[in-house]
């Protein structure tokens, strides 16, 4: 069974948009995900305009690849990587760690990414 950053049971990061690498709602990763599609997200618009000022437009859709656009507020898995360079340049958006993959730890520090999460409502 897939883990998160936290060593639990991988959680889902969203179906509606369907995200994941294998676009099945779970920020897993696998042969062939040379993005490393592991960072459960919750896209803002500044980390979108980050994103497509570096090239990836995250808001437009792409039917190609079975992408509706991002909007302000959806849940997406983005590229470890990615974040990582979000982070850098002041950008990174809020992360659900209980649906991050723990692969992300190879590329982004778990105190970077606890930083960042999702406040839990309690």
């Amino acid at each position: 069974m897939p883990q998160n950053v936290k060593g639990e049971p991988l959680k889902p990061c969203c179906f509606e948009p369907r995200t994941g690498f294998y676009r099945d709602g779970f920020c897993q990763t696998g042969p062939g995900d040379h993005g490393i599609h592991t960072v459960c997200i919750v896209a803002s618009l500044e980390f979108l305009q980050f994103s497509a000022a570096r090239g990836n437009d995250l808001s437009t859709p792409n039917s190609d690849y079975n992408f509706p656009g991002l909007v302000p507020g959806d849940k997406w898995c983005l590229c470890a990587p990615r974040w990582q360079e979000a982070l850098e340049a002041g950008e990174a958006p809020l992360v659900d760690l209980d649906a991050t993959h723990l692969a992300t730890l190879e590329f982004i520090d778990l105190e970077d990414l606890e930083a960042h999460q999702i406040p839990r409502k309690d």
